[in-house]
Protein backbone atom coordinates (compact mmCIF):
# COMPACT_ATOMS: atom_id res chain seq x y z
CA UNK A 1 0.00 0.00 0.00
CA UNK A 2 2.85 2.55 1.07
CA UNK A 3 4.51 1.66 -2.44
CA UNK A 4 1.18 2.43 -4.14
CA UNK A 5 1.10 5.70 -2.78
CA UNK A 6 4.67 6.34 -3.48
CA UNK A 7 4.02 5.66 -6.88
CA UNK A 8 0.89 7.51 -7.16
CA UNK A 9 2.60 10.67 -5.49
CA UNK A 10 5.33 10.19 -8.06
CA UNK A 11 2.84 10.26 -10.76
CA UNK A 12 0.97 13.11 -10.14
CA UNK A 13 4.34 15.21 -9.29
CA UNK A 14 5.55 14.00 -12.94
CA UNK A 15 1.87 15.54 -14.14
CA UNK A 16 1.98 18.75 -12.43
CA UNK A 17 5.55 19.80 -14.21
CA UNK A 18 4.80 18.54 -17.51
CA UNK A 19 4.33 21.64 -19.16
CA UNK A 20 7.80 22.57 -17.66
CA UNK A 21 9.57 19.68 -18.92
CA UNK A 22 8.21 20.60 -22.01
CA UNK A 23 9.17 23.94 -22.05
CA UNK A 24 12.86 22.57 -21.44
CA UNK A 25 12.93 20.42 -24.49
CA UNK A 26 13.97 22.92 -27.14
CA UNK A 27 16.82 24.03 -24.53
CA UNK A 28 17.88 20.35 -24.02
CA UNK A 29 17.80 19.68 -27.68
CA UNK A 30 19.72 22.66 -28.74
CA UNK A 31 22.62 21.92 -26.10
CA UNK A 32 22.32 17.85 -27.49
CA UNK A 33 22.72 18.66 -31.21
CA UNK A 34 25.10 21.59 -31.04
CA UNK A 35 27.50 20.95 -27.86
CA UNK A 36 26.99 17.38 -27.17
CA UNK A 37 26.81 15.80 -30.49
CA UNK A 38 29.87 18.49 -31.76
CA UNK A 39 32.33 16.25 -28.93
CA UNK A 40 32.83 13.34 -31.29
CA UNK A 41 35.00 15.97 -33.44
CA UNK A 42 37.83 15.61 -30.38
CA UNK A 43 38.99 12.78 -32.06
CA UNK A 44 40.38 14.88 -34.75
CA UNK A 45 42.83 16.11 -32.04
CA UNK A 46 44.65 12.82 -32.07
CA UNK A 47 44.59 12.40 -36.12
CA UNK A 48 46.32 13.88 -38.99
CA UNK A 49 43.02 14.45 -40.55
CA UNK A 50 42.98 13.48 -45.02
CA UNK A 51 39.86 14.10 -46.75
CA UNK A 52 39.85 10.56 -48.11
CA UNK A 53 39.72 9.02 -45.15
CA UNK A 54 36.94 11.26 -42.97
CA UNK A 55 36.89 11.80 -39.20
CA UNK A 56 38.03 7.76 -38.56
CA UNK A 57 39.53 6.93 -41.43
CA UNK A 58 42.21 9.04 -40.86
CA UNK A 59 45.55 8.06 -39.75
CA UNK A 60 45.57 8.11 -35.80
CA UNK A 61 48.61 10.09 -34.33
CA UNK A 62 48.31 10.29 -30.87
CA UNK A 63 48.97 13.20 -28.86
CA UNK A 64 51.64 14.23 -32.20
CA UNK A 65 49.60 17.65 -32.54
CA UNK A 66 49.94 18.36 -29.06
CA UNK A 67 53.93 17.67 -29.20
CA UNK A 68 53.61 20.00 -32.09
CA UNK A 69 51.64 23.03 -30.55
CA UNK A 70 54.44 22.21 -27.26
CA UNK A 71 57.62 22.12 -28.75
CA UNK A 72 57.06 25.08 -31.13
CA UNK A 73 56.15 27.38 -29.13
CA UNK A 74 52.78 28.15 -30.53
CA UNK A 75 50.80 27.12 -27.29
CA UNK A 76 52.77 29.20 -25.31
CA UNK A 77 52.34 32.49 -27.37
CA UNK A 78 48.36 32.24 -28.10
CA UNK A 79 47.90 30.95 -24.76
CA UNK A 80 49.90 34.05 -23.22
CA UNK A 81 48.21 36.81 -25.55
CA UNK A 82 44.77 34.87 -24.32
CA UNK A 83 44.70 34.92 -21.00
CA UNK A 84 46.74 38.76 -20.84
CA UNK A 85 44.29 40.70 -22.99
CA UNK A 86 41.05 38.43 -21.12
CA UNK A 87 42.89 39.44 -17.55
CA UNK A 88 43.02 43.18 -18.98
CA UNK A 89 39.17 42.87 -20.49
CA UNK A 90 38.11 41.60 -17.05
CA UNK A 91 39.96 44.24 -14.59
CA UNK A 92 39.04 47.31 -16.80
CA UNK A 93 35.94 46.07 -17.97
CA UNK A 94 34.45 45.52 -14.09
CA UNK A 95 36.40 48.58 -13.15
CA UNK A 96 35.29 50.71 -15.13
CA UNK A 97 31.10 49.33 -15.20
CA UNK A 98 30.80 49.70 -11.67
CA UNK A 99 32.06 53.31 -11.70
CA UNK A 100 30.03 54.19 -14.67
CA UNK A 101 26.82 52.47 -13.26
CA UNK A 102 27.37 54.54 -10.04
CA UNK A 103 27.79 58.09 -11.53
CA UNK A 104 25.04 57.53 -13.21
CA UNK A 105 22.88 56.12 -10.80
CA UNK A 106 23.66 59.59 -8.63
CA UNK A 107 22.58 61.60 -11.70
CA UNK A 108 19.49 63.30 -10.72
CA UNK A 109 18.01 64.72 -13.89
CA UNK A 110 15.93 61.87 -15.88
CA UNK A 111 16.70 63.59 -19.24
CA UNK A 112 20.84 63.43 -19.02
CA UNK A 113 20.37 60.17 -17.15
CA UNK A 114 18.72 58.27 -20.28
CA UNK A 115 20.77 60.19 -23.11
CA UNK A 116 23.97 58.86 -20.45
CA UNK A 117 22.80 55.73 -20.50
CA UNK A 118 22.18 55.59 -24.19
CA UNK A 119 25.72 57.03 -25.17
CA UNK A 120 27.30 54.37 -23.13
CA UNK A 121 25.31 51.56 -24.43
CA UNK A 122 25.43 52.64 -28.26
CA UNK A 123 28.92 50.82 -28.83
CA UNK A 124 27.51 47.75 -27.44
CA UNK A 125 25.50 47.64 -31.24
CA UNK A 126 28.26 48.60 -33.28
CA UNK A 127 29.11 45.46 -35.79
CA UNK A 128 32.63 44.73 -35.41
CA UNK A 129 32.58 45.09 -39.35
CA UNK A 130 32.55 48.59 -38.49
CA UNK A 131 34.96 48.97 -35.85
CA UNK A 132 37.30 47.64 -38.10
CA UNK A 133 36.38 50.01 -40.93
CA UNK A 134 36.77 52.79 -37.83
CA UNK A 135 40.04 51.44 -36.49
CA UNK A 136 41.32 51.27 -40.18
CA UNK A 137 40.67 54.93 -40.50
CA UNK A 138 42.37 55.96 -37.77
CA UNK A 139 45.36 54.09 -37.76
CA UNK A 140 46.19 53.37 -41.59
CA UNK A 141 49.66 54.80 -42.32
CA UNK A 142 48.49 56.54 -45.72
CA UNK A 143 45.02 58.23 -44.59
CA UNK A 144 44.66 57.55 -40.98
CA UNK A 145 43.63 60.27 -38.87
CA UNK A 146 46.18 59.05 -36.52
CA UNK A 147 49.02 60.07 -38.82
CA UNK A 148 47.32 62.70 -40.55
CA UNK A 149 47.31 64.30 -37.02
CA UNK A 150 50.95 63.94 -36.43
CA UNK A 151 52.01 65.38 -40.12
CA UNK A 152 49.99 68.39 -39.44
CA UNK A 153 52.68 68.47 -35.60
CA UNK A 154 55.05 67.78 -37.97
CA UNK A 155 55.88 64.46 -36.53
CA UNK A 156 56.87 61.37 -38.21
CA UNK A 157 53.71 59.10 -39.50
CA UNK A 158 54.18 55.71 -37.55
CA UNK A 159 53.28 52.26 -39.92
CA UNK A 160 50.76 51.02 -36.94
CA UNK A 161 50.20 47.88 -39.00
CA UNK A 162 53.81 46.63 -39.27
CA UNK A 163 54.43 47.33 -35.19
CA UNK A 164 52.99 44.97 -33.00
CA UNK A 165 54.12 46.92 -30.28
CA UNK A 166 50.64 49.36 -29.34
CA UNK A 167 47.70 46.69 -30.38
CA UNK A 168 47.59 45.11 -27.31
CA UNK A 169 46.40 49.22 -25.99
CA UNK A 170 44.78 49.76 -28.96
CA UNK A 171 42.52 46.52 -28.65
CA UNK A 172 41.92 46.67 -25.16
CA UNK A 173 40.64 50.37 -25.30
CA UNK A 174 38.14 49.39 -28.01
CA UNK A 175 36.67 46.56 -26.55
CA UNK A 176 36.34 48.69 -23.61
CA UNK A 177 34.20 51.50 -26.11
CA UNK A 178 32.45 48.36 -27.15
CA UNK A 179 31.49 46.41 -24.54
CA UNK A 180 31.59 48.73 -20.77
CA UNK A 181 28.24 49.83 -22.01
CA UNK A 182 26.52 46.73 -21.40
CA UNK A 183 27.97 45.75 -18.05
CA UNK A 184 27.23 48.91 -16.91
CA UNK A 185 23.80 48.47 -17.41
CA UNK A 186 24.16 45.27 -15.55
CA UNK A 187 25.57 46.54 -12.53
CA UNK A 188 23.23 49.78 -12.64
CA UNK A 189 20.36 47.43 -12.16
CA UNK A 190 21.78 46.23 -9.35
CA UNK A 191 22.31 49.10 -7.59
CA UNK A 192 18.44 50.13 -8.12
CA UNK A 193 17.80 47.33 -6.30
CA UNK A 194 19.23 48.69 -3.45
CA UNK A 195 16.98 49.98 -0.58
CA UNK A 196 16.55 53.35 -0.47
CA UNK A 197 15.87 53.55 3.37
CA UNK A 198 19.90 52.66 3.71
CA UNK A 199 20.96 55.68 1.68
CA UNK A 200 18.20 57.56 3.92
CA UNK A 201 19.13 56.12 7.08
CA UNK A 202 22.68 57.06 6.13
CA UNK A 203 21.78 60.65 5.45
CA UNK A 204 20.93 61.32 8.79
CA UNK A 205 23.56 59.87 10.42
CA UNK A 206 25.57 62.26 8.80
CA UNK A 207 27.15 60.17 5.13
CA UNK A 208 27.76 61.77 2.66
CA UNK A 209 27.64 60.56 -1.30
CA UNK A 210 31.38 59.17 -0.76
CA UNK A 211 31.19 57.23 2.03
CA UNK A 212 27.45 56.19 0.83
CA UNK A 213 29.66 54.96 -1.91
CA UNK A 214 31.88 52.84 -0.54
CA UNK A 215 30.08 51.37 2.85
CA UNK A 216 26.13 50.70 1.02
CA UNK A 217 26.42 50.63 -2.82
CA UNK A 218 30.03 49.05 -3.03
CA UNK A 219 29.49 46.35 -0.20
CA UNK A 220 25.67 45.36 -1.64
CA UNK A 221 27.29 45.47 -5.19
CA UNK A 222 29.89 42.04 -4.18
CA UNK A 223 27.34 39.38 -5.39
CA UNK A 224 26.79 40.83 -8.52
CA UNK A 225 30.58 41.27 -9.17
CA UNK A 226 31.29 37.69 -7.73
CA UNK A 227 28.97 36.15 -10.23
CA UNK A 228 29.67 37.73 -13.59
CA UNK A 229 33.51 37.66 -12.35
CA UNK A 230 33.05 33.54 -12.35
CA UNK A 231 31.75 33.74 -15.56
CA UNK A 232 33.90 36.30 -17.40
CA UNK A 233 37.13 33.71 -15.84
CA UNK A 234 34.75 30.61 -17.78
CA UNK A 235 35.89 32.00 -21.02
CA UNK A 236 39.11 33.78 -19.95
CA UNK A 237 40.89 31.34 -22.92
CA UNK A 238 38.17 32.06 -25.21
CA UNK A 239 39.05 35.33 -26.68
CA UNK A 240 37.15 37.79 -28.64
CA UNK A 241 37.29 36.22 -31.89
CA UNK A 242 35.07 38.84 -34.08
CA UNK A 243 37.11 41.95 -32.26
CA UNK A 244 41.00 39.98 -33.19
CA UNK A 245 39.87 38.97 -36.03
CA UNK A 246 38.46 42.10 -37.74
CA UNK A 247 40.57 44.29 -36.09
CA UNK A 248 44.20 42.37 -36.95
CA UNK A 249 42.85 39.40 -39.84
CA UNK A 250 45.62 37.66 -41.41
CA UNK A 251 48.43 40.32 -40.62
CA UNK A 252 51.20 38.22 -39.85
CA UNK A 253 53.50 41.23 -38.70
CA UNK A 254 51.25 41.57 -35.68
CA UNK A 255 51.17 37.41 -34.67
CA UNK A 256 53.30 38.22 -31.92
CA UNK A 257 51.11 39.97 -29.90
CA UNK A 258 48.02 39.63 -30.87
CA UNK A 259 47.56 35.99 -32.04
CA UNK A 260 45.23 33.93 -29.42
CA UNK A 261 43.85 30.98 -29.35
CA UNK A 262 40.54 31.42 -31.43
CA UNK A 263 42.49 33.34 -34.15
CA UNK A 264 44.93 30.20 -34.72
CA UNK A 265 42.14 27.69 -34.79
CA UNK A 266 40.63 29.42 -37.36
CA UNK A 267 43.38 30.21 -39.31
CA UNK A 268 44.80 26.39 -39.14
CA UNK A 269 41.39 25.19 -40.61
CA UNK A 270 40.90 28.39 -43.29
CA UNK A 271 44.66 28.67 -44.18
CA UNK A 272 46.80 25.92 -43.54
CA UNK A 273 43.89 22.89 -43.67
CA UNK A 274 45.32 21.09 -40.66
CA UNK A 275 42.00 20.15 -38.97
CA UNK A 276 44.45 18.26 -36.60
CA UNK A 277 46.67 21.02 -34.82
CA UNK A 278 43.25 23.18 -34.92
CA UNK A 279 41.01 20.58 -33.05
CA UNK A 280 43.92 19.57 -30.52
CA UNK A 281 44.50 23.53 -29.69
CA UNK A 282 40.47 23.89 -29.20
CA UNK A 283 40.36 20.67 -26.69
CA UNK A 284 43.35 22.27 -24.90
CA UNK A 285 41.87 25.59 -24.26
CA UNK A 286 38.16 23.57 -23.02
CA UNK A 287 40.12 21.61 -20.51
CA UNK A 288 42.32 24.45 -19.52
CA UNK A 289 38.99 26.75 -19.39
CA UNK A 290 37.38 24.29 -17.41
CA UNK A 291 40.28 23.53 -14.98
CA UNK A 292 40.54 27.35 -14.37
CA UNK A 293 36.65 28.04 -13.53
CA UNK A 294 36.76 24.60 -11.44
CA UNK A 295 39.48 25.99 -9.21
CA UNK A 296 38.34 29.46 -8.67
CA UNK A 297 34.88 27.97 -7.89
CA UNK A 298 36.53 25.52 -5.88
CA UNK A 299 38.64 28.83 -3.76
CA UNK A 300 35.17 31.03 -3.51
CA UNK A 301 33.29 27.76 -1.93
CA UNK A 302 35.98 27.69 0.76
CA UNK A 303 36.13 31.31 1.52
CA UNK A 304 32.76 32.63 0.85
CA UNK A 305 30.21 29.74 -0.13
CA UNK A 306 27.31 31.84 -1.02
CA UNK A 307 28.97 33.39 -3.77
CA UNK A 308 29.78 30.45 -6.03
CA UNK A 309 28.12 29.37 -8.92
CA UNK A 310 27.73 25.42 -7.87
Amino acid sequence: MTGFLAWLSRKRFQQRYLTYYLMLLPTITFFIIFNYIPMSGIYYAFTRFSYTGGLFGSPFVGLDNFKYLFKSGILLRITRNTVLYNIAFIFFSHLLQIIFAIMISRITGRLFKRLTQSMLLFPYFVSFVILRVLVYNLFNYEIGLVNATLAELGASPYDFYNKASFWPFIIVFFYLWKNVGYGTVIYLAAITGIDTELYESASIDGAGAVKQIFYITVPLLKPTFVTLFLFSLGSILKGQFELFYQLIGSNGNLFTLTDIIDTYVFRSLTFDFDIGRSAAAGVYQSIFGFLLIMSVNGIIKRKAPEYALF
